[in-house]
């Protein structure tokens, strides 16, 4: 059974979600100073960017 257009726009969620809560997180507790603002800036891009992928599930 292969992966349809819907399963991958599902697992890129998925992905960009870890991986933008991962950069929030190292900007929040590992860099404190001025690097993390922009490592907490990227991963709220990559959040919203998972809030993208899922809502065109099923409309592709």
């Amino acid at each position: 059974m292969g992966m349809n257009k819907n399963t991958v726009l599902g697992w890129a969620t998925l992905i960009m979600v870890i991986m933008g809560l991962i950069l929030i997180g190292l900007g929040v507790y590992k860099y404190a100073d001025v690097a993390g603002w922009g490592f907490s800036a990227v991963g709220v891009g990559f959040l919203a960017n998972a809030w993208v992928f899922n809502a065109l599930k099923g409309r592709v």
